[in-house]
């Protein structure tokens, strides 16, 4: 287990700092199409595949994904990243603005990590 969530830390920590660093913009390869929070980054087992090849599940994102919705085409969208439920399809379901989604995320990430790494800790120190 501790090793599977300092993996899942580190994997939503290179996720936050992507999202940072403007990993989120166009891409110079097709600047006419608009990417996809989550799905163009990094940590997507299918990022930069034309055909999705590995199942969702398999995602370290996938414990966050309500059950009602892991059979949809892109269930990480549907991870509620705020107290009011939203997320990213929310966001984009509502025309909401961009940055607002990718300050939404942000907030989950930082959130998220923290609360990982305080469970971390606290199975260290019961280990040792």
């Amino acid at each position: 287990m501790p090793a599977d969530l300092k993996e899942i830390i580190d994997q939503l920590k290179l996720e936050r700092d992507f999202l940072k660093d403007g990993g989120y913009g166009r891409s110079v390869h097709s600047p006419w199409k608009p990417t996809k929070l989550f799905c163009d980054s990094v940590i997507c087992l299918n990022f930069d595949e034309a055909v999705k090849e590995y199942p969702c599940h398999e995602c370290a994102l996938w414990d966050w994904v309500p059950a009602k919705h892991q059979d949809e085409d892109i269930p990480c969208h549907f991870i509620p990243l705020n107290d009011r439920g939203e997320s990213i399809s929310t966001f984009i379901e509502d025309a909401k603005d961009r940055e607002e989604a990718e300050e939404a995320l942000l907030r989950w990430l930082n959130s998220t990590i923290e609360k990982l790494e305080a469970s971390l800790r606290r199975h260290q120190a019961d280990a040792a």
